[in-house]
């Protein structure tokens, strides 16, 4: 198994318990998808370094999980369709 970190760019129109509701579907999609969540750390609101959707805010998540190499690409192309996260970066972490 490999160390993964998932970074969801989520909308920053949206009220607390969506924000929170839709971190939690990722966590839920991770382990559906056979991973298992170690680690989420919130990065707070950041201003976007260009508009997206009408944003120039948006609230980050990193959420940190252990899987096979096969995991993030069913991952991703959950998270890709869901409605209030604006973009998504899955990325291999270092064994350092």
């Amino acid at each position: 198994m490999s160390k993964y970190e998932l970074c969801v760019v989520v909308s920053a129109k949206i009220e607390d318990e969506e924000r929170t509701a839709t971190v939690d579907k990722c966590k839920e999609t991770i382990a559906k998808c056979g991973g298992s969540v170690t680690d989420v750390e919130e990065g707070g609101k950041k201003k976007l370094a260009y508009e997206i959707q009408k944003m120039k805010e948006a609230y980050y998540y990193f959420i940190h999980f252990d899987a096979d190499e096969k995991v993030p690409a069913q991952v991703e192309s959950y998270v890709r369709i869901m409605d209030n996260v604006i973009r998504f970066l899955c990325v291999t972490q270092d064994e350092a």
